[in-house]
């Protein structure tokens, strides 16, 4: 795979095995999408370019590519400023993952957002106990889409004090 640069400028997207390349620390805010579908990430990625500042967009399959690309130590897969988690992540689930980030001293501090395409009373409480800094129902169309994520990362991103990247592990 190769590394891809979206057309908005500073602002690289890729799946987290495309960091590898990628040698020099990030231009902007790494966000890290869990995700299966193929179409939600692409969706996600698109949405990003029409959001309000720059960010990079690294991509995982499964809650195991997840705990990886957040335990690797190389340099290359930037830690990421916010953790965006589908509810139904195959495996070991989003809520069990969220569980598993949260308990993590090294991790517990990445904002994680549970997007979900069903949100139901007892997933949503028990994300919520797990640790979820925000559940968000996955919207319905793209141009939803984009609207969350101008709130998304205006928020997490440009208004949020966040721990600095440099006393990241």
């Amino acid at each position: 795979m190769k590394d891809q640069i979206t057309g908005r400028p500073r602002t690289v997207s890729g799946t987290a095995a495309d960091s590898a390349r990628v040698k020099t620390a990030p231009l902007a805010p790494t966000v890290l999408l869990a995700d299966p579908d193929p179409g939600s990430r692409a969706m996600m990625r698109d949405a990003l370019l029409e959001g309000t500042g720059p960010c990079q967009l690294r991509t995982v399959e499964t809650a195991s590519e997840l705990e990886a690309y957040l335990r690797d130590p190389n340099p290359a897969n930037p830690k990421p400023a916010l953790v965006l988690i589908d509810l139904d992540l195959p495996h070991a689930g989003g809520v069990e993952t969220l569980t598993m980030l949260k308990r993590d001293a090294d991790l517990r501090h990445i904002p994680v957002v549970i997007l979900a395409s069903r949100p139901e009373p007892t997933s949503t409480a028990a994300a919520y106990e797990a640790g979820a800094n925000t559940v968000i129902p996955k919207p319905a169309t793209f141009i939803a889409l984009v609207r969350l994520v101008k709130v998304l990362t205006a928020y997490w991103l440009d208004a949020a004090a966040l721990p600095p990247q440099q006393d990241l592990p």
